[in-house]
């Protein structure tokens, strides 16, 4: 602590008479933030620290930064952080200070967002359960017990970045904070106190003296200093809310979530480089992707509810922590000619202008530097006519001019190359000297705890399990006269998310919400006996609500009615004000099964499948290799996996998304939403469930599941992820690569191609195509135009090296078809 604090008066002293070689001055005008006196065009990406392990933050950094950011953006989750209140995490995947350094480590900025309302699919919002059972609290408006713990925490986040000198205005990296988040959407809802609410925010925030600046997104009325800040799919037409602010884009929606039941979601690369291109046209200089790196949501994390353990979000780096291809790469170029652009960018607003329907040409000129952008924001190819030049914009694109003469690139013209990604499956290797492979422990039907209590009707689940487990037992005892063999209906309403019904010890029947309702009724036949019976209502969460106004009184769980029909003669019985027996969780959830080290685990009889309420386990070899790993949930129903101790989350291999709504290819053009590209119709939203190669050990592991509706664990399988091809598909209309650019030299199209790895090299060429090749990577086809020499020239320019480039030349290829335009398609294979 001693050392800690001489290193803060040292910096303090070189801070303060010696600024220009030690920190930095972060403020901003209406251009642009404006770092030590020059204004600053930013490209941003949001990578959540607790969604990836440490191990890897290192590599997604650089990753980050090879695709050409300048920035990483994080929330900070109040609820990873402070589970229990007074009470702090910040160890492993919540070493929020050792995040933000290794960002600092790769010589990346750093936008926190402390908000401490998150949202982003996460559990509750972000917010602590505790929270909600403070007397007199109302979350998000002028409300005293909520702002003093609001403060409290913001507070605490901002003096642990001080202590490690973590702020720009300290030597670090962190240039921005945000407070709150996307209250602008919600804030009607609270009337009046909301706007006094955002006044305090802001006032609170700034109190805290950063040294930088703050911002609120979608926060119209964001008092200064504050930044208002756009979030959305297109963010090109907004403007802050004065002429003295920068425009932001906080959030630009790289792809959309996963839920539960639902099919996966993604955005063409085309859209989302001309959502960008567009943002920086129309006078944007900060722009940030949501998600650059989704990552995956372990253990109970995730919010929604219904949203999948899976949080990939379609970014240009995969849940894996792999490069998707072209998105990555063609954002890559797209941040690359923007940058040729920032000279004039940051010397002045722009002259736009609209040379044709649909047209737009936006104008950076200022003494010797011009820079123009040319948008064709219609769904039809237009030619332009643009200082005196023709030029051809494709649908919905965006050409970059950094010379207001040569176009650098177009947003629909991809130079970057595809990858065929692929899982390859293997049994689960038992541990040698295991035994019999799987143990197992059968979870009892209702009530088993000591803690269990009775009360008087049906209660909200959330406050009677302030979310401590996913499961809450309902069980009554009820007695009936005469009536054995009796068909009974039992009808039940339930706030959600899902439900089991057992009668007498035995599943009767079962019912789930979805992402787009949680709640759940269900009538059940049921089969009563002669007196005693037993009804036991196992209620489950899966993941608290996130968003929307006054999202924190939701509720989950069955509040009723509960309905007894069709008893002796016809008569109907309301159960729901009779007293109830309550168990929170699971019995085996306190005695620690998953972490694989109870003792009544049972491996000498039979072991039980498709049998709901059962724990698993078993001690596995991990797959040989560093690629990246998952474990298949095929044949299993639903439930929670433990590997080494470690929750990987949820797992639901058995919801299935609705059969329509998918196509085999996503047309870019047109704006776009969260259900225009979709694919995995028909098909269970998630098999593959990620586990990182950090929590495994070469030999001895252990895999401990519950399962909840019942499955068989034998049909288990690991899956590594591997790149199989490369490709690239590049026309003679194509610009060159933005890295050759250059406005005195012509040089015409190259394609490319780059193994993954660097220890790889291409070993052979699967396809190659001058003419008029057609399809996509792994389907390419000859077209009626080709030339014969392709293949070998390919083949001596590649084969052996890591990378290579092929010039787009009639010299090298030849002409196979006069006066028709031409491409060349390619697709490699490395070792």
């Amino acid at each position: 602590m001693r050392a800690t604090r001489i290193l803060f008066v040292l910096l303090w002293f070189f801070c303060v008479y010696f600024p220009a070689a030690f920190c930095a001055n972060v403020t901003y005008d209406h251009r642009a933030l404006v770092i030590d006196g020059k204004r600053r065009v930013l490209v941003s990406g949001s990578i959540h620290y607790p969604r990836s392990t440490p191990e890897i933050w290192p590599d997604l950094i650089q990753k980050s930064k090879d695709g050409g950011l300048d920035v990483i953006e994080t929330y900070v989750f109040w609820n990873l952080h402070e589970p229990v209140q007074g009470q702090y995490n910040f160890e492993g995947r919540a070493d929020l200070v050792k995040f933000v350094k290794t960002v600092a480590a790769a010589g990346l900025y750093v936008h926190l967002r402390i908000g401490p309302y998150a949202c982003a699919e996460w559990n509750y919002g972000g917010f602590p359960l505790w929270l909600h059972f403070i007397p007199g609290i109302q979350f998000r408006t002028d409300n005293k017990p909520f702002e003093a713990e609001m403060q409290r925490f913001t507070a605490k986040i901002v003096d642990m970045m001080k202590q490690e000198n973590l702020y720009a205005s300290q030597g670090g990296p962190i240039i921005l904070s945000q407070v709150e988040n996307e209250y602008g959407n919600i804030d009607a809802a609270y009337g009046p106190a909301a706007k006094s609410y955002i006044k305090w925010a802001a006032s609170m925030a700034t109190s805290l003296d950063t040294g930088v600046p703050w911002v609120m997104c979608q926060q119209a009325d964001a008092p200064d200093p504050i930044i208002n800040t756009c979030n959305g799919f297109y963010c090109d037409q907004f403007n802050p809310n004065s002429n003295s602010k920068p425009k932001m884009w906080t959030e630009n929606w790289s792809g959309w979530f996963l839920s539960f039941g639902g099919a996966v979601p993604y955005r063409p690369v085309e859209d989302l480089a001309f959502a960008v291109a567009r943002f920086y046209q129309r006078g944007g200089t900060f722009q940030n992707y949501y998600m650059y790196h989704g990552g995956t949501n372990f253990g109970r994390t995730t919010g929604g509810p219904f949203i999948s353990t899976s949080y990939d979000y379609d970014a240009p780096i995969d849940e894996y922590g792999i490069v998707r291809q072209p998105k990555w790469g063609h954002l890559k170029d797209v941040h690359k000619a923007i940058k040729l652009c920032e000279e004039a960018l940051i010397a002045t607003d722009p002259t736009i202008t609209s040379p044709g329907p649909n047209i737009e040409a936006a104008v950076y000129k200022t003494g010797s530097a011009c820079a123009a952008f040319l948008a064709n924001i219609a769904t039809s190819d237009a030619t332009v006519t643009f200082n005196g030049n023709s030029y051809h914009l494709p649908a919905w694109s965006v050409s970059i001019l950094p010379d207001c003469k040569n176009v650098v690139l177009n947003t629909a013209k991809i130079n970057s190359a595809s990858m065929i990604s692929s899982f390859t499956t293997e049994s689960l290797k038992e541990e040698v000297g295991s035994g019999s492979g799987w143990s197992w422990i059968s979870e009892p039907v209702g009530i088993s705890k000591d803690d269990s209590f009775s009360k008087f009707g049906l209660l909200e689940q959330i406050n009677t399990t302030t979310d401590k487990s996913d499961y809450l037992w309902y069980s009554l005892s009820i007695d009936i006269e005469d009536d054995a063999g009796s068909q009974t209906v039992l009808h039940i309403e339930s706030l959600g998310h899902a439900l089991h019904a057992f009668i007498n010890g035995k599943l009767a029947g079962s019912g789930t919400g979805n992402s787009n309702k949680a709640k759940v009724a269900v009538d059940i036949p049921i089969k009563l006996v002669a007196g005693k019976n037993i009804i036991d209502l196992l209620s489950l969460t899966v993941g608290l609500q996130n968003y929307g106004a006054f999202f924190d009184t939701w509720g989950a769980g069955i509040t009723g009615p509960v309905i007894l029909k069709g008893l002796k003669n016809g008569s109907t019985v309301d159960l729901s004000s009779q007293q109830w027996t309550y168990q929170v969780g699971l019995k085996y959830e306190d005695l620690g099964p998953s972490s694989g080290s109870s003792g009544q685990w049972n491996s000498q009889s039979d072991l039980p499948i498709n049998q709901p309420l059962t724990w698993y386990k078993t001690n596995f070899v991990a797959p040989s290799g560093s690629d990246p790993v998952a474990i298949d949930f095929t044949g299993m129903g639903k439930g929670e996996a433990w590997v080494n101790g470690q929750s990987i989350g949820r797992y639901w291999p058995t919801f299935v998304s609705p059969n329509g709504g998918c196509a085999n290819s996503c047309n870019y053009r047109g704006a776009y939403s969260s259900s225009k590209c979709l694919k995995n119709c028909g098909k269970p939203s998630q098999t593959l469930y990620h586990v990182p190669r950090s929590w495994l050990q070469p030999d001895t592991n252990t895999l401990v599941l519950f399962e909840e509706s019942g499955g068989d664990p034998t049909q288990i399988s690991f899956a590594t992820k591997q790149i199989g091809s490369v490709c690239s598909h590049v026309s003679e209309s194509h610009p060159p690569p933005v890295d050759l650019w250059n406005s005195e030299t012509k040089v015409g199209p190259v394609l490319s191609l780059e193994c993954p790895n660097p220890n790889q090299v291409i070993s052979s060429i699967e396809f190659a195509s001058f003419g008029t090749p057609y399809g996509t990577c792994g389907n390419f086809k000859h077209g009626r135009c080709r030339s014969n020499k392709a293949l070998s020239i390919v083949q001596k320019a590649c084969i052996g090296s890591n990378s290579c480039r092929i010039g787009l030349s009639l010299n090298t290829f030849g002409d196979p078809c006069k006066g028709v335009a031409k491409s060349l398609a390619v697709e490699a294979s490395c070792a």
